[in-house]
């Protein structure tokens, strides 16, 4: 929307005869809050969706996770998942920051008691916005290692190279006959990774992080540059830079996807990542990695879904979206899985070896095993830099969406002061978090980025999600949300979406937690275990989360005034502005909420002003109706 010109603040909306005295827009001027902003295109909502959903996950994570649980077998619960508690959750999720145009904070106006669910969101994006730049700087480091004609990690010989270290090259040229055995050798790749990269031999563990990778930090500082430069205005810029970090990786994706299939021993790969194992599926580990995959690789519960929902008009078609981004980010997954592993198939015949000895999960597979299969073939340093520009691309629209959310959810809580100051306040965030990540470009940075990635967004991220599904459908209604929905888009949810909100969700993710607590295991980051002060600060990241929901309720209760029943009973309604953000969306029971609708017939007194009745006003009139027919059997 365009924002209001100095001309049509200081004038009446429509002629006088229609306003009420109390609601001409006379010297308001200088109070109203800077304008929210809006999407500027009409792709740029649903293409922000998808490149904050497709992510690094969906190259490292979800293949691994594939093959290790029973294969091609792994889609059923997978999708059986997305059904249950991916879809309705992100759909939820969509809905809550379109209705209000809220973000993640001022949002629980719907239930000012549960505030502090939006506080725990808050933090645990801070702290995973934090290793996820860091991931990111690893990424540019290997891209800017690619511009070269001979990869540095192609073969041994190196000064940060040992004895154990076996080049492939050499083995090929050989031409031995018998295997060789590689269980006591490292790769190049390997050593490359961790002794040149993390230099981790100069830190004996995570209490001793030894002294800053200069590289690495530059590195690191160079992706905030490029985050704060396109998240500076806001939606208006980061909502053009996905047109491109959202649909270029998928050119890429496709390019090393043939590039993979057309390899030897490729198919080997491949029938290793594929081929079903039914029994896995009696396990219940099948089940809830599925499940898990789902939750992180959706990004529900993080804030990002809901901050971008915020700036859409308010009868954008998100149902529809929801479906186009869920299943876009499955098959993104899937086709993934088959240019990583016809890649691995190929690199195991290569070296001779099965393919489950050269498979990998997270920074081992895209930093060490992809990068060993690229020295392998012909033009291996454009293909890696295709490689890293891709996981760049990916990892990029994603930061996006974290910060984006962190700055939102502060500005909306302080519009006045901070929308204004937007650009400068998104900077202050940016050089915080540059500085706190700093520790993670240390020698021993990389086990302190593990006990982020391990404890930041676990148990304490599913209590976030359940306590958001469980006040929306319990405390502030399950009828009134659908109303709400109903009011936006014209039409109510099915009985799938409302059987998924009210039951099957919440005891699917309760599930989860419960599995997440019983199964606990300490960290661990090769063959070094995490000490007992460090498992212990990680849990406490997860739980100071956790407790930010109690902390808040204390503080909404004592906002309020009466009894201690009162009080809670009071806090936990929604606010009295709650209810769509412009006054032209403002139909049916929420006109009345309106200062200056003193009018009897809100609703007319709203025809009048903004003229004619469209469909979505004959849907308030129908929410109208349906409320005094309630009304009218609770009185009987």
């Amino acid at each position: 929307l365009p924002s209001p010109t100095p001309w049509s603040l200081t004038q009446p909306v429509a002629p006088d005869v229609l306003v009420s005295p109390s609601s001409q827009d006379g010297d308001l001027g200088s109070e109203c809050p800077e304008d929210r902003g809006n999407w500027t295109g009409r792709l740029d909502f649903l293409l922000s969706c998808i490149g904050y959903c497709v992510g690094l996950g969906n190259v490292w994570r979800f293949p691994y996770r594939a093959y290790t649980n029973g294969g091609g077998a792994f889609l059923v619960p997978y999708f059986i998942m997305l059904a249950i508690c991916g879809i309705p959750i992100f759909f939820m999720e969509l809905s809550l920051g379109q209705f209000s145009s809220l973000g993640p904070l001022a949002v629980w106006k719907i239930s000012p008691l549960f505030k502090g669910v939006g506080m725990g969101t808050i933090l645990i994006v801070s702290l995973v916005a934090i290793y996820y730049n860091m991931i990111i700087a690893y990424v540019l480091f290997y891209l800017f290692a690619s511009l070269t004609s001979d990869l540095p990690w192609q073969h041994c010989g190196n000064w940060w190279n040992t004895d154990l270290c076996l080049d492939h090259h050499v083995i090929k040229a050989g031409n031995s006959t018998l295997p060789v055995n590689i269980s006591n050798t490292v790769s190049p790749s390997e050593e490359y990774w961790s002794r040149y990269v993390l230099h981790i031999q100069g830190s004996s563990g995570i209490g001793d992080p030894g002294r800053i990778r200069w590289n690495l930090c530059l590195c690191l500082l160079l992706s905030w540059t490029i985050v704060y430069l396109c998240i500076l205005k806001g939606v208006k810029s980061s909502g053009k830079v996905v047109y491109f970090t959202a649909t270029f990786p998928y050119l890429i994706l496709v390019m090393l996807l043939i590039r993979g299939v057309t390899l030897e021993g490729a198919w080997k790969g491949i029938q290793f990542y594929l081929t079903p194992q039914f029994d896995h599926l009696l396990s219940s580990k099948v089940w809830i990695e599925a499940a898990l995959q789902i939750f992180y690789s959706l990004g529900v519960g993080f804030g990002g879904l809901l901050t971008f929902a915020s700036y859409n008009t308010f009868h954008q078609n998100i149902y529809r979206d929801t479906f186009i981004v869920t299943l876009g980010n499955a098959i993104t997954s899937i086709l993934a899985g088959f240019a990583i592993f016809s890649v691995l198939g190929y690199m195991s015949q290569e070296l001779g070896v099965p393919v489950n000895q050269v498979a990998k999960a997270g920074p081992g597979l895209a930093f060490v095993v992809y990068p060993q299969a690229m020295t392998m073939l012909p033009l291996s340093p454009f293909w890696s830099f295709l490689f890293f520009f891709m996981l760049l691309t990916l990892g990029l629209d994603s930061q996006f969406a974290f910060m984006e959310t962190i700055v939102t959810a502060v500005t909306d809580e302080f519009p006045y002061y901070l929308r204004p100051k937007k650009a400068s306040f998104s900077a202050v965030i940016c050089i915080a978090l540059f500085l706190m990540g700093l520790i993670l470009t240390t020698e021993g940075g990389m086990y302190w980025l593990v006990l982020l990635d391990d404890y930041s967004a676990g148990f304490g991220l599913m209590v976030v999600v359940i306590t958001t599904c469980l006040v929306v459908t319990r405390v502030y209604g399950m009828k009134r949300f659908c109303r709400d929905i109903h009011m936006m888009l014209g039409f109510k949810p099915g009985p799938y979406f409302r059987a998924c909100w009210m039951v099957l969700s919440p005891a699917t993710m309760m599930a989860l937690l419960v599995y997440n607590i019983v199964k606990y295991q300490p960290s661990e980051y090769g063959n070094y275990r995490f000490p007992t002060w460090a498992e212990v600060l990680g849990i406490l990241m997860g739980v100071l989360s956790c407790l930010m929901i109690p902390m808040g309720m204390v503080v909404a209760v004592l906002q309020e005034e009466g009894t201690l029943w009162e009080r809670v009973q009071q806090a936990s309604r929604p606010a009295m502005d709650w209810g769509p953000s412009l006054e032209e969306n403002r139909t049916g029971m929420y006109v009345a909420s309106l200062a200056g609708s003193q009018s009897p017939k809100p609703l007319m007194v709203h025809m009048r002003k903004y003229g004619g009745i469209t469909s979505y006003e004959n849907t308030a009139i129908e929410v109208d109706r349906e409320m005094e027919e309630e009304d009218e059997e609770e009185s009987m």
